[in-house]
């Protein structure tokens, strides 16, 4: 199985409060804690993290 490659979120504050994703395994989206690269990660099915963005989204408005 190949590692996840995270990413910062654009959302999330660079220099402290960070969000990482991992979008390059097909079936999984895996979100973690910048602070904590080696604890837990939640992992989602694409259509999940889909709808929890659009939740977010429509949150903010």
């Amino acid at each position: 199985m190949r590692a996840f490659e995270y990413r910062k979120s654009s959302y999330s504050d660079q220099a402290a409060e960070c969000v990482e994703i991992a979008t390059n395994i097909p079936t999984t989206v895996a979100v973690r804690d910048s602070k904590n690269p080696n604890g837990p990660s939640l992992h989602l099915n694409p259509t999940t993290w889909t709808a929890f963005q659009t939740c977010l989204r429509s949150t903010r408005s």
